[in-house]
Order: C-alpha cells, then sequence, then structure tokens
C-alpha cells in the first residue's frame, strides 16, 4: 500500500468487511512521514454520513455519492478521499453500473494522475465490483484478514483486561492460548472479539477447551457462503473397527499445523485420497479425522458450485474454497469427487466443468492456508489422472473388505453400542468365540452390511419382545447377500487398480487373520458357492 501511494496510483479497490480496521491503517499510514514522506488529510464517505474530514460530519447533499465525487475532484492539497460501499452503483451481474459515476471515477483518476498535488481516491467495499470501463484504471489491494500475531494479540490483551479486573478466571498456557488463537484464524478483529468474549463469558474462565467455543463462530462463516456444511461429529477414530495403516498416518500428523511441527521444518498436510469398495469406511474416517484433530469439519457439495449464469460456476467455487481457507485449520471433505468432477475432460457443459476443476487443482497445488483435503471416491478410474498426481495428495489409500480381525472389531463396536443403548436387548455375552463365528460367517461383508445385519437382528428381537439372541444374528447373516458377491467384478477390477496404485487403509490379514505385508490384497472375493457354504443364500436365490 506504501508502494502505491508512493508512486501515486490514483484510484484504489480495497475488497474488505473490517472498515474499522482498514480505516485505522489507512488513517496511520497517511499521517505518518516515515512512510510516505508527506502526509495528507483523509476524507472519507459514506451514504449515512456524506462527505467530509476524517472524524466529522458531511453536507448533507454529499450523501449522493455523484455529489461527493465532484467534492473529492476539487481537493487542491495533499489528500486521500476514501469511499465506503460505492459498489451498488458499480453494476452486478445482472445490472449495469452508473455510465454518470463511471465516467466520474475515471476523469477524477485522470485528474489525480495528472495534478500536480499528491492525490489518492480509495473505494473500500465488501464486495469486488468493477465495471470493464474501470479494469483498466483501478488497482485492486488485498486487505488480508488479521494474523496469528494480531490475534494472538488481542487474546493477549483481553486476558489482561479482564484477569486485572477479576471477571475472568484464566487456566491456560501458552499452548493453550496459540490453539485458540490459531482456532480464531478466518474471523476479523470484531469477529474474533466476540468469539473470546464468548469463551469467557460462557463459564467465567478461559481454557484450552474454550477451543470448541470459537469454533462454533468460525461456523458462522461457512453457513453465510452457501456453498458449504458443517459437519458436527463426535466420531473417534477408536469408532472405526480397522484401518489400521490410515489410522496410524493421521495420528502421526495430528497437530502439524502448530509451531512445533514448524521447528521439525514441517509443513501442513495437504490431504488423502481415499477410494475403496462402498460401505467400507471412507465417509466415516472423513468424521473421525476432524474430531480426533479437533478442527472443524466442512463438506463441500460439487453439485451446489454449478450454477445457471456464465461464470458464475467459477466463481463458487473460488468463494468455497476462500471460505475454507479463512477457517483454516480445517478439513475439506468432498463426498464421491468423481460424481462431482468425472466429466471434467467432456464438452458437454461447454468446458464449464473443466475450468472448475481447474481452478480446483490450481488451489491444491498451491495452497498455503492449512487447509486438509480429504476426497472419497468409489469409481477412482472416472477421475481424470492429473488429479492424482503426488503434489496434490500427500496419499493415495485404498479400503479393501475388512478382514477376518477387522470384522471382529466392527461386531464388538456395533454389539456393543447397541447392548449400551439398548435395554431392552438384555444382556448377550459377547464373547472371544461369538465375535470370531460371526467374523468367519460375514467373510466378504463390507462394515456397513455387518452393522445393517446386527441392526436387521435387533429387529427380530424387537418384534418377539425379546432379548438379543445369537440366532437372530446368524439367521440376519445368512439372509444377507453382500456387494462382493453381487458386483464381484467391479470390486475384482477396483482392486487390480489399487494393488500398485495406493497404499492399502489396513494392516492386511488373510482369511485366517494373520498378518501380511500392508500391501498385498485381501483373499479373493467369495462367489456363490463360498456363500452357500458359510450358510448364506446362494446369489442366485
Amino acid at each position: 500500500m506504501r508502494q502505491l501511494i508512493r508512486a501515486r496510483f490514483p484510484l484504489l479497490y480495497i475488497q474488505t468487511s473490517e472498515e474499522t480496521r482498514v480505516l485505522a491503517e489507512l488513517a496511520a499510514l497517511f499521517t505518518s512521514r516515515e512512510l510516505i514522506r508527506s502526509p495528507r488529510t483523509v476524507y472519507t464517505w459514506s451514504v449515512t454520513n456524506g462527505f467530509a474530514a476524517l472524524g466529522k460530519p458531511g453536507p448533507p447533499e454529499t450523501t449522493q455519492p455523484q455529489v461527493a465525487l465532484n467534492s473529492a475532484r476539487n481537493l487542491d492539497l495533499g489528500s486521500a478521499a476514501i469511499f465506503f460501499d460505492l459498489h451498488p452503483w458499480l453494476g452486478a451481474p445482472n445490472q449495469p453500473a452508473d455510465p454518470q459515476l463511471v465516467r466520474q471515477l475515471r476523469d477524477i483518476a485522470q485528474l489525480y494522475r495528472d495534478g500536480s498535488q499528491a492525490r489518492t481516491l480509495i473505494l473500500v467495499s465488501p464486495l469486488l465490483r468493477l465495471p470493464p470501463e474501470l479494469e483498466h484504471v483501478a488497482t485492486i489491494v488485498d486487505f488480508p484478514l488479521p494474523s496469528e500475531a494480531e490475534v494472538r494479540t488481542l487474546l493477549d490483551g483481553m486476558i489482561e483486561r479482564n484477569s486485572a479486573a477479576g471477571t475472568v478466571r484464566v487456566d491456560i498456557e501458552d499452548s493453550g492460548k496459540e490453539q485458540i488463537a490459531k482456532a480464531a484464524l478466518g474471523l476479523t478483529l470484531g469477529e474474533a472479539e466476540n468469539a473470546f468474549a464468548r469463551a469467557m463469558g460462557a463459564d467465567g474462565g478461559l481454557t484450552v477447551n474454550d477451543v470448541s467455543v470459537v469454533l462454533e463462530e468460525k461456523r458462522q462463516i461457512i453457513r453465510k457462503s452457501g456453498l458449504l456444511e458443517v459437519v458436527d461429529s463426535q466420531i473417534r477414530l477408536a469408532d472405526i473397527g480397522g484401518l489400521a495403516n490410515l489410522k496410524t498416518w493421521l495420528v502421526k500428523r495430528s497437530g502439524a499445523w502448530l509451531a512445533e511441527a514448524a521447528e521439525y521444518a514441517l509443513p501442513s498436510p495437504k490431504g488423502v485420497l481415499v477410494t475403496g469398495i462402498p460401505g467400507c469406511g471412507k465417509s466415516l474416517t472423513a468424521k473421525a479425522m476432524a474430531s480426533a484433530w479437533q478442527i472443524p469439519l466442512i463438506r463441500l457439495d460439487v453439485g451446489k458450485v454449478f450454477a445457471g449464469l456464465v461464470g458464475a460456476s467459477e466463481e463458487n467455487m473460488r468463494t468455497a474454497l476462500k471460505s475454507a481457507e479463512a477457517i483454516a485449520p480445517c478439513v475439506l471433505w468432498i463426498d464421491e469427487i468423481e460424481k462431482g468432477f468425472g466429466s471434467a475432460g467432456g464438452e458437454r457443459d461447454s468446458g464449464t466443468s473443466a475450468r472448475v476443476f481447474a481452478s480446483f487443482l490450481t488451489w491444491m497445488q498451491e495452497r498455503t492456508a492449512a487447509v486438509f483435503v480429504i476426497a472419497t471416491a468409489n469409481d477412482i478410474s472416472r477421475l481424470p489422472p492429473e488429479f492424482m498426481r503426488k503434489g496434490r495428495f500427500d496419499e493415495i489409500f485404498f479400503i479393501d473388505l475388512p478382514t477376518a480381525i477387522e470384522r471382529v472389531d466392527i461386531f464388538r463396536l456395533h454389539l456393543d453400542s447397541r447392548l449400551r443403548k439398548g435395554k431392552g436387548l438384555g444382556p448377550l455375552p459377547i464373547t472371544d468365540e461369538l465375535l470370531t463365528d460371526l467374523a468367519l460367517m460375514t467373510e466378504g461383508f463390507s462394515g456397513a452390511e455387518i452393522e445393517q445385519a446386527v441392526i436387521a437382528a435387533c429387529f427380530d428381537a424387537f418384534d418377539g419382545r425379546r432379548h438379543l439372541q445369537v440366532d437372530d444374528l446368524h439367521r440376519s447373516v445368512r439372509n444377507t447377500v453382500p456387494l462382493s458377491v453381487t458386483q464381484s467384478e467391479q470390486i475384482a477390477a477396483l482392486r487390480e487398480w489399487a494393488d500398485v496404485r495406493a497404499v492399502s487403509a489396513s494392516a492386511k490379514a488373510d482369511r485366517t487373520g494373520y498378518v501380511t505385508p500392508a500391501n498385498s490384497v485381501v483373499a479373493p472375493v467369495p462367489d456363490a458357492e463360498v456363500v452357500k457354504q458359510r450358510g448364506g443364500r446362494p446369489i442366485e436365490s
């Protein structure tokens, strides 16, 4: 900003909603001899206050922007004219700009450039609206959100003031303050102050547990965007059966965005692409990850990105990604990404999906904010090859059908949960013998199919108004035809693709439960004869 003012750029456009903060920064800049050599008088305009020197009310007639611009044009001393919220007169997607006002801005820019006095016209607005006539005249200036140092200064000041007054009990170390300050990144200073005040006022104290209160304020940003959805998840990694390799990978990267990770010269992880057989825990992993890392989980619905107006889809994608960066660190979850970007190479939509996909790829490669992307896909073959190259994702994981050991864990989790919550189900001893028996019966079952088998058994018990019995579980398993039978060819093709292109999410085990190397595939998909042998229904039925 100082360079632009010294170079006498006549017309600047700052996009920000922090009017108070930007005005304080500009006022300090224009009145400092050290920064711009020759201090200037600062004038401001708004539709409510009119045009006048900083801190003074303007004449009533100057509330009209054309009149105010005439006043700015006639300034003859070294000055800076700051106009707030002039964007309604600069056009919209379906509304042309005011031609008189646009012409005035062009005349003032030319006059300020050629004049002997140092003058600058600055437009400050929360929206970027520049008609084509001003694109080569105005210079857009980024005004970033508060840095972590600014947020930490605000937090320390609030702690000091409230502690001195005895109104807040502070029980938090520097590491906890760092977590709270990082949680507030993406908020304006006003929003951060409100979040900290809410955290302090909730229980009269401030602890590291108040990170969740600050994150709740950040969720407001997501709700306002309309393109992203905040996902509340209480699922833990321990609530997922199996997937030991993927869990270990995620645990090792917990806290990688904190300062202590920077001491090891570690970058923030970019993300993972998780593919595999439907119903084996891809979406569940995304929910558990954000909960384990204690950062927000936001879901991007690619379908909402595509809009009817030309250029609107690309703008929606940029808005969504900017919103995600604003609340970093966070997890950005894109579920079944092949359905949104699978046709990115086609021409059926005049190249819109290709342009949106290109914007997303560029952002994934170049982003610096701590936005961890987890993308899930069932049909990886529909994704363009450039999407999966190294540098965009840290790793590609393949989730196969659960092994025998993992099926034991999955049955234990679901039975424990149902029996603990459902008092009518009664006491059913969950022994190792029972779990092993169920695991052997359900070879080729996905985690979702095991869950539904347990639920079906619980319905049988409810129908008879009796306690859950082992026979109920056996019967529901026998009456289930797994996806590994109905879609055995597709699963075999998916496994063949993943065998050399992806890392197994599980610590693999063979059908007897013995662990084998992580990159190996599990036992073959059972056919109808195998299903019949274990007591289930053949596919013909």
